[in-house]
């Protein structure tokens, strides 16, 4: 199995979810509700929460793994949009220029080539009132005073694994991204809105997410294993034990904006 398989496997359910809140405060900034696209949807879960609040979603992504794992919802139409396919051929299937109420990208754009995605963006985002909203989370996260240190030192460790200079803009919380667009009071270039998302896990719902890194598939296909026994073992302990069921605190932030005029 491939590195990308393997991380499409396990991403169904080990990355948190997203709060259903910032799905409404996105729909009531945007003057329609009729079409919505989620970028880089992975399996969906952003696509579908917008869902509940557009006529109709289109969700893509350039990995058709993740396609293929993308939630059924009545309401979301995934494609898979290889690199290869033009701007022309994006604006035309996804709904026209003008066309789009709400883009999203959840934590996916610092893979993009972005000056491409947003020349796209700007086409398709309807004038006035197309939002465009881009969010991620860090690795840093708050369990416990016992297990946080412990999981800093083994972050430390994975950091220079993860692809640079993509994850840099992860890394400083979205602070050194580029993104050209008016603020619609959600976060603006350099002044990213600060967030926070919980997720109540098992020790083992923990370490599937910490699986579905990119850093622990890159540092594997170079002989070098992350998570060893001794290192899970140490994570565990400071846990609490493999049965423990603790809240992680994830630190988000968010950028959000519409075409300037």
């Amino acid at each position: 199995m491939s590195v990308v398989e393997y991380e499409a496997d396990i991403y169904l359910d080990a990355r948190p979810t997203y709060p259903a809140d910032w799905y409404s405060k996105l729909a009531a900034l945007s003057h329609h509700h009729h079409l919505a696209w989620d970028a880089g949807t992975g399996n969906g879960q952003a696509a579908t929460g917008i869902a509940e609040h557009y006529d109709r979603v289109i969700a893509t992504d350039v990995s058709e793994t993740m396609i293929n794992l993308g939630k059924p919802h009545r309401k979301v139409t995934y494609h898979h949009t290889p690199s290869s396919m033009t701007e022309d051929e994006m604006v035309d299937l996804i709904g026209g220029e003008n066309s789009v109420d709400l883009i999203t990208v959840a934590t996916a754009v610092h893979w993009f080539d972005l000056p491409r995605f947003y020349a796209i963006a700007k086409r398709l985002l309807r004038k006035p009132g197309g939002i465009i909203a881009v969010w991620s989370y860090t690795t840093e996260m708050a369990v416990s005073p016992e297990f946080d240190p412990v999981m800093a030192r083994f972050t430390e460790k994975a950091l220079p694994y993860f692809k640079f200079p993509e994850c840099q803009y992860v890394v400083d919380g979205y602070k050194s991204l580029p993104f050209p667009f008016e603020s619609v009071g959600l976060g603006s270039e350099g002044k990213p809105m600060e967030l926070e998302i919980k997720r109540t896990v098992s020790f083992e719902g923990f370490l599937r997410m910490v699986r579905s890194w990119s850093a622990i598939g890159a540092a594997k296909e170079k002989g070098v294993e992350l998570l060893s026994e001794d290192v899970v073992k140490e994570l565990e302990m400071a846990w609490g034990g493999s049965e423990l069921v603790r809240t992680i605190v994830y630190k988000t932030f968010m950028l959000a904006g519409t075409v300037r005029k």
